[in-house]
């Protein structure tokens, strides 16, 4: 276990207030900054060699309230990568479509194929955070015999952190490797992002007044994502609590989570030519020098 994926790995009595919001005092945004630029050089060969092994596919999974970062995060620390081998979804409301399936449907359908990696801003983790805080979203489903909200059942919540599990169970067991990255952010921190959007005019568009709607809610979604992360943190996929009140900081951190993993499987190499053109080399070489 790496030093980081450790100490930011949550537990399955995870509690928001035991883990940090900021760490800035401990590591110097400058220094995070230039070690991502390091970091994300090395995840690209990774990524180069992974493509062409073609045996492995890599799922990272961000999750956060508005504002804690995540298309920056995506954006910075994949830059380096041939975009052949990244696919990133955004999941939004479902679509009219998407909701004549499970609620699982979307996100199985746009999982990255073996040799890539798919980055999913906001995941299947919606269906327990957002639509838990709203349960009236979950009419839109059309399940049998949930007509109003009070028909919901107990235990229906319960059921869906299981069939999560089992979602990212088959995943594992298929050998995708599965990061969650739960951005931490304060609430005095959103607080002073929102303002940011209001007060510079190239980050208005980024702006709507459901941003506040939810901002009053706040204390009824940490609830949610604290036994969302409590019931899904597994040992074949476990959650990563990463502070991101500094964004810098958190961007590293992810980083060198991935790295640190990613680094131990061995086996991941570009592949060896077959032996009938390595005979050949010298011939098409001379071919080649002819032409």
């Amino acid at each position: 276990m790496s030093k980081y994926g450790k100490r930011f790995k949550a537990s399955h009595n995870f509690k928001q207030d035991k883990y940090p919001t900021d760490i800035s005092a401990e590591m110097e945004a400058k220094w995070a900054k230039d070690e991502l630029k390091k970091i994300r050089k090395q995840l690209a060969k990774i990524q180069d060699m992974m493509y062409a092994h073609n045996r492995y596919n890599v799922l990272i999974c961000f999750q956060g309230m508005d504002t804690a970062g995540k298309d920056s995060l995506i954006r910075e620390l994949f830059k380096e990568f041939n975009a052949r081998g990244v696919e990133v979804s955004s999941f939004k409301t479902p679509t009219s479509l998407e909701l004549q399936h499970d609620f699982l449907w979307r996100h199985y359908i746009n999982l990255p194929p073996k040799g890539k990696f798919g980055i999913f801003n906001r995941t299947h983790y919606e269906n327990v955070l957002v639509t838990r805080v709203h349960p009236e979203y979950l009419l839109n489903e059309n399940l049998p015999g949930i007509y109003a909200v009070d028909d919901i059942p107990k235990n229906f919540w319960n059921e869906r952190f299981k069939q999560i599990n089992n979602f990212e169970k088959l995943l594992t067991e298929s050998k995708m490797i599965v990061f969650k990255f739960y951005l931490h952010l304060s609430k005095e921190e959103q607080k002073t992002r929102l303002l940011r959007r209001l007060d510079k005019g190239e980050h208005n568009w980024k702006f709507s007044p459901a941003d506040l709607a939810e901002r009053k809610l706040w204390d009824r979604y940490m609830a949610c994502y604290e036994e969302a992360i409590q019931k899904t943190s597994k040992p074949n996929a476990p959650w990563h609590i990463i502070p991101a009140d500094n964004k810098d900081i958190a961007r590293y951190l992810v980083a060198k989570i991935l790295l640190e993993k990613l680094s131990q499987y061995k086996d991941i190499a570009y592949p060896e030519l077959d032996e009938s053109i390595q005979e050949q080399l010298k011939h098409y070489r001379n071919e080649l020098e002819k032409d």
